[in-house]
């Protein structure tokens, strides 16, 4: 569950309601500005890979739309037959933010791709391309979080139903995943207060609805059906010097003891800070890191 946000004009202080800084600020008027991340580039072909890119509207109704990525060198529907850097068709949201309605949305895009495998969708290179008994969702920090949900609705047995056996949730990716709790575990205990309470209150602003940081949403160890995740295999990264990596440990230890039949596994990045693959994708720990998801991927069920 990938987000990328167009860049938005800086407003005057005073039309600041809640600084959710070094993340976004939420203005009076109700408008997210977003503080890191907004940068974006334009769809293409990478010529060095062959990766090409293209926008695609989802929803004309919300403005929702999304990103697909068609590896280089991809022949047939064998996803497995390809090269270890061009296994798969990636889908990426790419929509303003709109909480609550995160889950919503992004379920709604599950569903939009999902038609296409019944190869009458609207978009070729999905209905050509794409292998959905083969399905992975990943994300990072909140979009890790997503993931996490949209597994919890697989699992759960929502409207997915209508297209058989023909999509297959196969695994979760959770890179750094912004989950929390009312009681603190591990080195949060210690850490600093300033950064604790903009973790807490950047889900208190964004979720007015689901203000408890007990919220299943929030804390999956919370959560009395989390033995229903609909995959069977999650594979979970940690950086070392970020606040939310004992969270990710934690659900790592939950998942694997609360009946789930799947395998969970983890990484951790020594010395890295949260989402650090992002800054420094060329890093040792970052290439450990996409081999991983690489392995994951393409590796037995």
């Amino acid at each position: 569950m990938a987000f990328s946000f167009a860049p938005l004009p800086l407003s005057h202080p005073e039309e600041i309601h809640h600084d959710l800084s070094p993340f976004i600020l939420i203005h009076k008027t109700g408008r997210i500005e977003r503080l890191v991340g907004e940068e974006t580039t334009p769809p293409s072909t990478d010529h060095t890979t062959g990766v090409r890119s293209k926008d695609v509207q989802i929803s004309p109704e919300t403005g929702l739309s999304a990103r697909i990525y068609l590896p280089g060198a991809i022949t047939s529907k064998n996803i497995n037959s390809l090269s270890l850097f061009t296994s798969t068709v990636v889908v990426s949201l790419l929509e303003q933010p709109s909480a609550p309605s995160q889950y919503d949305d992004s379920w709604e895009a599950i569903k939009w791709a999902a038609f296409h495998a019944t190869t009458n969708g609207t978009e070729p290179w999905l209905n050509d391309y794409a292998d959905f008994e083969r399905l992975f969702f990943g994300g990072e920090s909140a979009g890790a979080n997503i993931a996490h949900q949209m597994g919890m609705r697989i699992g759960l047995g929502k409207d997915l139903d209508a297209f058989g056996d023909r999509v297959k949730l196969s695994g979760i990716i959770l890179i750094d995943p912004y989950f929390w709790g009312e009681t603190l575990i591990g080195g949060e205990v210690k850490a600093d207060v300033k950064e604790r309470n903009i973790i807490e209150k950047l889900w208190r602003v964004m979720n007015p609805s689901f203000s408890s940081l007990d919220d299943p949403l929030i804390n999956p160890s919370k959560d009395p059906t989390l033995w229903m995740l609909g995959c069977k295999k999650v594979l979970v990264s940690v950086a070392e010097k970020d606040l939310l990596r004992d969270r990710g440990r934690y659900y790592y230890e939950v998942l694997g003891k609360s009946g789930w039949n799947g395998r969970v596994d983890i990484i951790k990045a020594k010395g890295e800070g949260h989402a650090f693959h992002l800054f420094t994708p060329f890093r040792e720990n970052a290439t450990t890191l996409f081999k991983s998801m690489f392995s994951f991927i393409n590796g037995d069920e």
